[in-house]
């Protein structure tokens, strides 16, 4: 049975990007994972900094579609998520605890509108979130 997980205020809601886990990467202390991911987009400093002052999660967002987007973007913005995703749940042992009892299940971003980071509207999406939370599960577990 897989896991479904999207808005931050449901079950399983600690694994969105959107939820507010303070943690530290980068060289700076977040609120969520959505902003260092958005800023990261950028090789700006000042564009890097608007972002990280955003009061919430998609203002972060907003401010990353606007950004000027570093040439090699597309290769790395995997291994940018993922550094978020360890940050966040190594730094946090409630939430660490909670991603560890999902044992082995399939963990799904149920984004409608996501075909990347979820699963999409009909499910055929690549749920790449989904997939590097079950990586950094994996890692955590020491497998």
């Amino acid at each position: 049975m897989a896991i479904k997980f999207y808005k931050t205020k449901d079950p399983y809601g600690y694994m969105s990007n959107y939820s507010r886990y303070r943690f530290f990467v980068y060289g700076r202390w977040w609120n969520c994972v959505e902003a260092p991911y958005q800023a990261m987009k950028t090789f700006d400093k000042a564009e890097q900094d608007v972002i990280w002052q955003a009061s919430g999660s998609n203002e972060a967002r907003l401010l990353g579609q606007k950004v000027t987007l570093r040439p090699d973007w597309g290769e790395v913005k995997d291994t940018v998520m993922k550094e978020c995703l360890v940050a966040k749940f190594l730094q946090h042992k409630d939430i660490r605890d909670q991603l560890l009892a999902t044992d082995d299940e399939e963990l799904i971003e149920a984004s409608n509108v996501d075909f990347y980071w979820g699963c999409g509207s009909d499910g055929s999406g690549k749920n790449m979130l989904g997939k590097l939370l079950m990586e950094v599960r994996s890692e955590l577990k020491g497998e």
